[in-house]
């Protein structure tokens, strides 16, 4: 079968690879990136443990074709956190306890976090709606629904806090905007 050569922009990084017009954008991830975040569950799109953004939109990566990402930018789980520093929701799950077997998390943060950028303060009831896709089979969603309301207040807090003003080594004073979050 012949190949397709595509550039994907993954976690912000350029990546190529040479693939067959049928390979899944799950499968690109995971066995030619090595990303093994990304989840595949279902191959159907009903349990969201693939769940990445492809172009700041959720998107359930086992239903996308690896040469429909050529030239567009993806997001996996493994882009969320800044180095060490979790993201606030992965730092949310760990706090709430809103994960046990941890296989659907990957997918669940990454609607959780689209989520996040449509509405920064979501009720409960929209929480549940926003994450209706994903699937878990072990919590009951009690503390998943913690873990984001958790992350939406650390998001909202983050991006309210004052400019803080620093000096260089010359001694001028600089100012810098707070980290965006994910």
């Amino acid at each position: 079968m012949s190949t397709q050569h595509i550039t994907v922009t993954v976690n912000g990084e350029a990546r190529e690879a040479d693939v067959e017009p049928r390979l899944l954008l799950v499968h690109l991830l995971r066995d030619t990136f090595g990303l093994t975040g990304t989840h595949v569950g279902c191959d159907t799109s009903n349990c969201g443990a693939c769940t990445v953004h492809l172009d700041g939109e959720s998107a359930k990566s086992c239903t996308v074709l690896a040469v429909q990402a050529d030239g567009r930018q993806v997001k996996t789980i493994e882009g969320m956190a800044d180095g060490a520093t979790l993201h606030p929701l992965q730092q949310g799950f760990w706090d709430q306890h809103g994960l046990q077997c941890g296989f659907c998390t990957p997918g669940m943060i990454m609607q959780a976090a689209w989520l996040l950028e449509q509405n920064a303060d979501p009720s409960e009831a929209e929480i549940r709606e926003g994450i209706s896709g994903n699937l878990c089979r072990c919590t009951g969603y009690v503390n998943i629904v913690k873990a984001i309301q958790q992350a939406a207040v650390s998001l909202s807090e983050a991006a309210s806090a004052p400019v803080v003003a620093g000096e260089t080594t010359e001694g001028q004073a600089v100012s810098a905007e707070p980290a965006a979050a994910g």
